[in-house]
């Protein structure tokens, strides 16, 4: 009996120690308006998240703008089919280097077969033609035939003429020699190297086949340099210009750094990223770089007045920016400022701030609840106090 007695006094003990409410945690007291500062009472946890720093007098700012690079098109070539035909014989694969007039692939085309035939036709015609216009000038000499029939020789050789030149100039165009053997080759117009091939030996080939969204049988390009495309944000466009330079860095090769130029810029704005299109042109003689690498374009800029203060710090409210302000420790006020610059990083402050005057930088919009918060309590206070 004595253990019984005992286990229920434990069991009783353990019931009133669960049934105990644990101590109350004291709330610390709620920020409070003064005027149109915002007061925090000393020690207050939120304190403790606001990060602070010092508007700066304006230095050269590290502009890093998304940049992409692409083949250098004024060095590149991208081959379709002008004739329908089947590949029969393929002379050059990725990475080749190729030199102008090089041949690419083959194909057996009985289509450009027939433009071979109307050039070996069109070249029959302007021999019979000449043959009859010296016939028809030895009997006009000879005073058998009248000058209109020496003269509608001499037209009819004239057209047989034009059409021989038109007909030889559209199968040199594609390099074929005399004769008609439906062999139509594929040649490099430029020396370069095959950067990307997209047919097979057999394939059936269709001029209409090619197109918006279809790749080129050939690309041949040089790159030793390549274009890089940078996106410049509309308040940004003052900052790249034509000749300027700059600094490209790839994530991919960490530590190093490409020098570019800009070479031109576009005059619309693209409407789906609200961005300009600047092309610029890098070095690139070790082949490090390679097309559709993503990266960023670096640059300086400077200003001549204003402050610098870390972009988090800026509030949009509306087409206004804001700030706040630390006038005295645990005290803060929302300014208003007007920006000259706005990086991804860093803004530019040219209205608004003094020199040295301290701006919450982290959890701004959290000091700002707080703000609408003490605000609509004292309103409602005021509004209490004036009731009878």
């Amino acid at each position: 009996m004595p253990t019984r007695s005992l286990a229920l006094l434990l069991c009783s003990l353990f019931l009133s120690a669960c049934s105990e409410a644990p101590a109350p945690v004291a709330e610390a007291p709620a920020p409070i308006m003064q005027g149109q500062q915002l007061r925090y009472p000393a020690g207050h946890p939120q304190l403790k998240l606001l990060t602070l720093a010092s508007a700066e007098a304006a230095r050269p700012l590290r502009i890093e703008l998304p940049a992409r690079l692409v083949w250098n098109e004024e060095r590149t070539q991208r081959i379709y089919p002008s004739f329908a035909g089947r590949v029969t014989a393929l002379r050059a694969d990725v990475g080749q280097q190729v030199s102008a007039g090089s041949t690419l692939a083959v194909l057996a085309s009985p289509d450009f077969g027939q433009a071979q035939s109307e050039t070996a036709r069109a070249e029959t015609d302007e021999r019979l033609a000449a043959r009859n216009l010296q016939r028809q000038r030895e009997l006009f000499e000879a005073g058998i035939v009248a000058r209109k029939e020496l003269e509608q020789a001499e037209a009819e050789h004239e057209r047989a003429l034009a059409e021989r030149d038109r007909a030889r100039a559209r199968t040199r165009l594609y390099g074929a020699g005399g004769g008609v053997d439906q062999q139509l080759v594929l040649r490099a117009s430029l020396a370069g190297t095959v950067v990307e091939r997209n047919l097979n030996p057999g394939q059936e080939l269709r001029p209409e086949q090619t197109g918006l969204g279809v790749p080129p049988l050939f690309v041949i390009s040089d790159p030793s340099t390549l274009w890089v495309q940078i996106d410049v944000r509309d308040h940004e466009i003052g900052l790249v210009r034509p000749g300027q330079t700059f600094t490209l860095q790839v994530p991919v090769l960490a530590g190093q750094r490409f020098e570019g130029r800009v070479v031109a810029s576009s005059d619309f704005i693209d409407p789906q990223t609200r961005t300009v299109k600047v092309r610029a042109q890098v070095a690139n003689p070790q082949r490090q770089l390679k097309a559709e690498m993503l990266g960023s374009a670096v640059m300086e800029r400077r200003f001549e007045r204003g402050l610098v203060i870390p972009a988090t710090a800026a509030l949009l409210q509306g087409a206004q920016h804001w700030v706040f302000v630390q006038t005295r420790p645990g005290e803060f006020e929302p300014r208003r400022v007007e920006l000259s610059f706005e990086g991804s990083r860093e803004v530019v402050v040219s209205e608004g701030l003094q020199a040295g005057e301290q701006v919450v930088t982290e959890n701004a919009l959290l000091l700002a609840r707080q703000f609408r918060l003490a605000q609509a309590g004292a309103r409602r206070e005021a509004g209490g106090a004036t009731q009878p």
